[in-house]
């Protein structure tokens, strides 16, 4: 019924148009003192054949109509199904869908094209510039000092950055190697806590970890990288204290004694560019770090929040529990 009143409000003026011409016909043979037998037989002609007219026409914009919202989908890939016009108005605005349609899939291979010369840009970027990085890598093994500590924990800080721009352009590729198995989560710890070693050792940082004794469903290479970005930014803003990482209910939880979150910039910190107070005091922090980790986390079927009080740390936690999925 409702769609029936949708009908009658785009037919209206034909509705309107179709009444008043009737009426004139009935007044004007009335005026010519036709019989009313003849009027009743006229006008149930004239009820009669309308009523036809309009359940053919309302079939066929029902036919239409399912026609369309069935191709909400599916417009965005292609528009084979498209339902035929049946006026001089719906063949001019198949014909502006047509024409919409095709630009879109123009700019779309102009935007593809683009996308993949930068993306093969970068990623020859990224392999040029790990030569020089391993280079200087090798030129500082066996060296020791303070000097040569801050050199290597600055050079391991450019090749996070590295991987950062790299991961960065393959969230939006549409073609990222995803490759879900069952992992020690205690292996991918410890790949994390050994690229930070020099952070901690150079800051005096004290680190509080025990086995978890865990195997999680997940991609090793990008929880890693979730994991080495929270490290990253509890030694960045930690001055003095501890790290600690424990695993409860299915829950990793990495916590700092560093300078906290302030409650207003908390439930943004995940934002895309958001640094807050830290990151407006800090001057070098792009808010693009923890933005990965939820897109990361998000994409792997994890989740990820912070709890923190201002002043006295933060707690970053990472629900690895997942339901349906099956490993490989």
């Amino acid at each position: 019924m409702k769609s029936f009143f949708a009908y009658l409000g785009v037919r209206k003026r034909v509705v309107e148009n179709t009444i008043l011409i009737m009426s004139v016909a009935l007044v004007t043979l009335m005026l010519y003192r036709v019989p009313w037998q003849a009027l009743a037989y006229v006008g149930a002609e004239c009820v009669g054949i309308g009523a036809v007219v309009v359940i053919l026409d309302y079939s066929s914009y029902r036919r239409c109509c399912r026609s369309l919202n069935g191709m909400m989908e599916e417009i965005r890939f292609s528009i084979e199904h498209l339902p035929q016009p049946w006026d001089g108005v719906s063949e001019a605005y198949t014909g502006l869908i047509r024409a919409l349609f095709e630009e879109k899939n123009r700019i779309e291979t102009r935007w593809r094209t683009s996308y993949a010369d930068m993306m093969e840009y970068y990623t020859a970027w990224v392999h040029q510039i790990k030569t020089p990085i391993a280079a200087m890598r090798l030129t500082l093994e066996g060296q020791e000092g303070k000097e040569a500590l801050a050199l290597s924990t600055d050079l391991s800080r450019i090749e996070q950055y590295v991987e950062m721009v790299l991961c960065y352009l393959r969230l939006d590729a549409g073609t990222t190697d995803y490759c879900f198995t069952l992992c020690d989560l205690d292996d991918i710890l410890k790949q994390a806590l050994r690229r930070f070693a020099n952070f901690f050792i150079g800051k005096k940082i004290r680190l509080r970890y025990e086995p978890v004794h865990y195997k999680v469903l997940t991609d090793e290479k990008w929880l890693l990288f979730v994991i080495e970005q929270v490290l990253s930014n509890a030694l960045k803003y930690t001055k003095e204290g501890q790290i600690s990482i424990e695993l409860k209910d299915e829950v990793l939880i990495i916590k700092d004694t560093g300078i906290g979150i302030a409650a207003e910039d908390l439930p943004r910190v995940f934002e895309k560019g958001y640094t807050g107070y830290n990151g407006r005091r800090d001057k070098k922090a792009s808010g693009i770090g923890l933005y990965l980790c939820r897109r990361i986390t998000a994409n792997l079927g994890h989740r990820i929040w912070a709890n923190s009080v201002l002043g006295e740390g933060t707690a970053v936690c990472i629900n690895l529990h997942r339901e349906t999925m099956e490993h490989e």
